[in-house]
């Protein structure tokens, strides 16, 4: 049974709403340019980070991007510690473990949305907790907790993040995963600096879906021609079963007997038109042997399925890629976790998106990337490309338990319209963890000048394992 609580009016908790509106009004900013110049930001996720000699209290670094991509000499440090940040370091906050953003207040500039599920609240372990800091010309400062309808109902709120109009009123709207009977909130927007918040609705999903995992990953675009934005969930099955994957078509269907879709199981997923026919297409990654999953593989796999008017394009079979599909360079393994990330973005610039795929439990945890193009006719394997530490032009050695490809991002940080592929190994360095970034072009991803570092270059300390690159851009 499906369960939702509207809390559209509660007393004591909403206030008369009071909004502050531009004098000038901006164009809403891309989700991650937290100043506003029009290239993606970069936020780094290490909720293992140590913070005022508190382990794994959790810090995340912003990298700002410029015209030759990103530069860490400008960057912003946020913990529990900054000046206006709510809470304080405490140890096992793990805040930085979920990131999203959006310009959540319309007012020309991206704002980040942290998620620290190991805060204890009022006595409440591991309760969880979100804040929201603002951007701005500066980049990021400022911020506010967000709200928790229902802290009875769940623990670790802020597992999992997602930032889209998910009820279709024009407003931006924020989607909350946790554990507990209400694995999945849904805050209304408008999200302003100051005033009342807007209600919330609350999902345990589905029966489908354990509790005492949760919602663990989510994803947003715009599936359906119908609705404004869609909503991919992700979570474990009860007892010891696998992944299960779903597509939110319309969180706003009263019965909730068919707000669903069932998509291929997975852990994570990623949004995006890969053959420019005007609907979003998805990306499952599923890294899961059969042993651990029944919708698993050996070494891992990753699945597409098509959009359509509906969400869904039922007319087109869903392409499924492992290391053994031909043109796929590698070969499956046991344990290769081939689809432990998956992101969608144009590196080379032709109008199509094209996937990064990570595999961090590649040659015993050293860990690879593959990058698949988009074209007219969906994903294609063809000038399919392969990056690791051995890779010629990659800065540093491939080593086992590094995990490069835990995390991939394809995004324009030079704002060249080509992606930059960017990569977390969160296990370099014994636990440290490291980031790169190559710079995207009409042949691919560059290894030459490509950009690596680790937690120091950016603010965070190596004490204990910090495992920065935990989290990227969701």
């Amino acid at each position: 049974m499906r369960t939702r609580v509207l809390a559209l009016a509660l007393t004591g908790l909403v206030a008369p709403l009071a909004l502050s509106v531009p004098a000038h009004a901006a164009p809403a900013a891309a989700p991650y340019d937290f100043n506003g110049d029009g290239r993606i930001d970069l936020a780094v996720g290490a909720p293992d980070a140590t913070v005022g000699g508190r382990s794994e209290a959790g810090a995340v670094s912003v990298v700002y991007g410029g015209s030759a991509g990103l530069k860490t000499a400008t960057r912003t440090l946020i913990t529990q510690n900054t000046a206006g940040v709510p809470g304080a370091a405490e140890a096992g906050d793990a805040f930085g473990t979920a990131v999203a953003s959006a310009d959540l207040n319309k007012d020309g500039y991206a704002d980040l949305l942290v998620g620290a599920p190991g805060e204890d609240v009022d006595g409440d372990t591991n309760d969880g907790m979100v804040v929201v800091v603002w951007g701005g010309r500066n980049g990021l400062s400022g911020a506010r907790g967000v709200i928790d309808y229902w802290h009875e109902d769940k623990d670790r709120y802020g597992q999992s993040l997602a930032v889209g109009d998910l009820d279709h009123d024009g407003d931006l709207d924020v989607a909350i995963g946790s554990t507990g009977s209400l694995g999945l909130s849904f805050l209304n927007g408008p999200v302003t600096r100051s005033g009342a918040w807007q209600g919330a609705s609350g999902s345990g999903v589905t029966d489908a879906y354990s509790p005492s995992y949760g919602v663990t990953s989510m994803s947003v675009g715009n599936v359906s021609a119908a609705w404004s934005t869609s909503l991919v969930v992700h979570g474990r099955k009860p007892g010891a079963g696998g992944s299960v994957t779903d597509l939110v078509v319309d969180p706003s269907i009263g019965n909730y007997s068919d707000w669903l879709q069932g998509l291929p199981a997975g852990t994570v997923s990623a949004i995006g038109d890969i053959d420019k026919d005007g609907y979003a297409d998805i990306v499952v990654g599923n890294p899961a042997e059969r042993s651990a999953d029944p919708a698993g593989a050996k070494g891992g796999r990753v699945t597409v399925v098509y959009g359509g008017p509906a969400g869904k394009d039922t007319s087109r079979e869903p392409l499924v890629l492992d290391q053994d599909t031909p043109g796929v360079p590698g070969g499956a393994e046991t344990g290769d976790a081939f689809g432990g990330s998956v992101s969608l973005g144009d590196v080379d610039g032709d109008g199509f998106m094209d996937l990064a795929v990570g595999a961090p439990g590649e040659d015993a945890g050293a860990g690879a990337v593959t990058l698949l193009r988009g074209s007219a006719s969906g994903l294609t394997t063809r000038q399919a490309a392969w990056f690791g530490q051995n890779t010629s032009g990659v800065p540093g050695t491939s080593e086992k338990g590094d995990r490069f490809g835990a995390r991939v991002l394809l995004a324009d940080h030079s704002g060249d319209r080509r992606a930059e592929l960017t990569v977390a190994a969160p296990g370099e360095d014994a636990g440290d963890g490291a980031v790169w970034s190559l710079r995207g072009s009409a042949g691919g991803p560059v290894t030459a000048g490509a950009l690596s570092f680790g937690p120091a270059a950016t603010g965070v300390g190596t004490t204990g394992s910090p495992r920065f690159g935990t989290a990227l851009n969701g």
